[in-house]
């Protein structure tokens, strides 16, 4: 496979990574963090770009993706935590939070009287927007050409010009004194916020398409397979690391200008700062584009692999499913599907952490089944309290505990309780090994 075919594959992975959360939360922990900015924006990248890579690398790694990995902990775990991975990443969360940001931002700014509130304006805007996914993913084996030949190139110069002159006009701006959370364990915060991008989730759905994309050039090798998704994975995260810290710090630079709710307000501001009213357009031409590609790429994994699931939905069927339940729930609205998007990553992100970091760590201990399932059990059951919490349920005696266990108040307390699964998974591992062991000399002895 030529160069500038991986180079276009890798473009097209973080053109499909890079949608409304990548764009709102690197600036608003700039805001926040100050001048701890260094470290928080380090631990934004381990969860927000390095684990993203990761998990890409993990599923290239084995012969039937994220669905082989979870059959190693259990077949039935493996098709319910993968197909609520792809529900939540896909129709149920991320799609219409990208569907409703690129509205947000790329046309609501523009509307004027009663069309700037009207839920018909939404309307329209979702028929046109769900429309256009629908077609551009019919065909996902032209997807890197789609994606990464034409569109990404134009997203990241649109950024680069606004990230540019945002150095160039802020740059004598010192960083502010962190604000609450970011005052102490500023990396720990900035690895929980990067939960927020949910990019490490989307890998998991991601792999497939990057794979066909690679077996759709001819390769059919394993190991070259792997090689070249690897290399694109690289690709797609060294820019986003780029973009992060470039977000990241024109962020910091603006805490001296006022208070702002969010990261699309920073955005807001440095783009009306930089260029005025030409600033706001083209911002919402840059959240359009980054919105709309990661939707496309959403909607074409979700549909090759509920395809693949049940043979008897056709590719097509899923993908006019994704995009009908997409286009109905963005239409509820922002806030909703935010207040629903967190608790989730909270449960979601513990137990993909575990199952990759065990995925490369797999021949250390012969892939034993007990492993997986205690070091998951673990994991699962602290990450579901932490979701509950967020959720506002009511854990009484329970979340006490879980509070008082070591790097909780990071937001990590599920970290101890995997290590703890995972070593005795390891001692059930050894003593069922060794008892295998004493059971076959026993037949040999009885033999003789």
């Amino acid at each position: 496979m030529k160069r500038n075919e991986v180079l276009f594959i890798g473009f097209m992975l973080f053109s499909m990574f890079f949608g409304a959360g990548n764009l709102i939360f690197p600036p608003f922990l700039g805001i926040q963090s100050g001048s701890s900015y260094w470290p928080a924006m380090a631990g934004f990248i381990v969860t927000g770009v390095g684990l993203p890579v990761l998990v890409i690398a993990a599923v290239s790694f084995v012969d039937g993706g994220i669905q082989a990995i979870g059959n190693r902990v259990h077949p039935v775990f493996s098709t319910v935590f993968t197909v609520i991975v792809y529900l939540c990443i896909g129709p149920f969360l991320a799609i219409p939070r990208n569907a409703n940001v690129a509205y947000e931002m790329g046309v609501k700014p523009f509307l004027s009287g009663s069309a700037h509130s009207s839920p018909v304006s939404l309307l329209l805007f979702s028929v046109v927007f769900f429309l256009l996914v629908y077609l551009t993913s019919l065909n996902p084996d032209k997807m890197s050409n789609t994606l990464g030949r034409w569109i990404t190139p134009v997203l990241l110069l649109a950024m680069a010009v606004l990230c540019a002159a945002g150095f160039f006009k802020l740059s004598g701006r010192p960083f502010t004194a962190p604000l609450a959370g970011y005052q102490t364990g500023s990396f720990y915060k900035g690895f929980i916020d990067g939960y927020s991008t949910m990019d490490a989730l989307a890998s998991l759905a991601f792999g497939i398409v990057i794979l066909t994309a690679v077996k759709h050039r001819g390769i059919a090798n394993r190991k070259q397979m792997t090689a070249y998704t690897l290399k694109a994975g690289l690709i797609a995260g060294a820019i986003l690391a780029l973009v992060y810290v470039a977000l990241g710090l024109i962020g910091a630079k603006m805490a001296s200008s006022g208070t702002f709710q969010n990261g699309t307000d920073v955005l807001t501001a440095v783009s009306s700062l930089l260029f005025g009213q030409a600033g706001k357009i083209l911002l919402g031409f840059i959240f359009m584009l980054a919105c709309f590609t990661t939707v496309v790429g959403l909607t074409t994994a979700c549909g090759q692999y509920f395809s693949n699931l049940v043979p008897k939905f056709s590719y097509h069927g899923v993908v006019i499913a994704v995009t009908l339940t997409g286009f109905t729930l963005s239409n509820l609205g922002l806030n909703t599907i935010l207040k629903f998007s967190v608790p989730f990553l909270e449960m979601a992100y513990p137990v993909t952490i575990m199952l990759v970091v065990l995925t490369f760590f797999h021949t250390a201990f012969c892939g034993s089944k007990k492993v997986y399932g205690f070091a998951l059990l673990f994991t699962g059951v602290f990450a579901l309290i932490e979701g509950l919490k967020g959720f506002g349920v009511p854990l009484g005696f329970i979340g006490a505990f879980a509070q008082k266990l070591p790097l909780a108040s990071a937001g990590l307390e599920w970290v101890v309780p995997a290590l703890c699964g995972t070593a005795i998974g390891l001692l059930f591992s050894r003593l069922e090994h060794r008892t295998k062991e004493t059971r076959t000399v026993q037949a040999r002895e009885q033999s003789l």
